[in-house]
């Protein structure tokens, strides 16, 4: 297994394990309890470690929501809460959620150990939101809670090659997501409005920016030798499973 095929092999496990976090009832409660939207509390978890930035800003970051939609997030976090204390709690939140639901993990050390030294290995130049994350305080300095932070940090990371790789194909953020296995549904999650453009003629295009981003995610992953990049891989396969029963 090459740098680029662990990278290519994780992208899953990261987004099922990552999602599982961010759809848990506990993570929606802290939503409402700060009186915001679930779209609002999406954008400014995520985007609120950049600090006090102009929305346009981190709609650059984010870069396949809709410019329009991350706005009006960001603009409604404003009116109630700092973008920044949003996200700390968010981080707060997933410690917590680290501990209860990986604390029980039978290997959770090796995963812990292995995903450290890839988030240990990125280049973070052109990842502004993987920087910000990686530079936050972490709350928790329990096992789990440790784990769920680095593997959120990896899946940001996949994240951010994404985006760059979906802009060096000559592809925009809906024409990507318009080509991938979500189509029109997934531009509607993402506050894309219509018409859309059709799939055929660029699915070709994003099929090369996915392997352009394996490219950049699997740069880090050279950190780790063959064995260890087989075994991270098993490791998430058995976390992503035991979190789906």
């Amino acid at each position: 297994m090459t740098p680029e095929q662990a990278a290519a092999n994780a992208k899953t496990g990261l987004a099922t394990i990552v999602g599982a976090f961010a759809e848990s009832p506990q993570t929606l409660r802290r939503a409402r309890l700060l009186g915001l939207s679930g779209w609002a509390y999406h954008v400014s978890a995520r985007a609120g470690a950049l600090g006090d930035v102009r929305p346009e800003t981190v709609a650059a970051s984010i870069g396949l929501i809709a410019p329009e939609a991350v706005i009006d997030g960001w603009e409604a976090t404003a009116k109630t809460s700092a973008p920044m204390e949003v996200a700390t709690w968010h981080l707060h939140e997933l410690c917590t959620w680290g501990v209860e639901q990986l604390g029980g993990f039978p290997r959770l050390a090796r995963l812990h150990e292995l995903v450290r030294r890839v988030v240990i290995a990125i280049d973070y130049a052109g990842l502004p939101l993987f920087a910000a994350w990686r530079a936050m305080p972490v709350p928790d300095q329990a096992p789990g809670a440790q784990a769920a932070v680095l593997l959120h940090l990896l899946h940001e990371h996949r994240l951010g090659v994404q985006l760059v790789a979906v802009r060096a194909s000559g592809l925009t953020p809906l024409q990507a997501i318009i080509a991938g296995p979500e189509g029109e549904t997934g531009a509607v999650a993402f506050g894309w409005q219509p018409p859309y453009p059709p799939a055929g003629p660029i699915v070709r295009r994003l099929m090369w920016a996915e392997s352009v981003a394996d490219a950049l995610a699997g740069q880090a992953y050279a950190a780790l030798d063959l064995g260890e990049r087989v075994e991270l891989i098993g490791l998430l396969e058995s976390l992503r499973h035991r979190l789906k029963r």
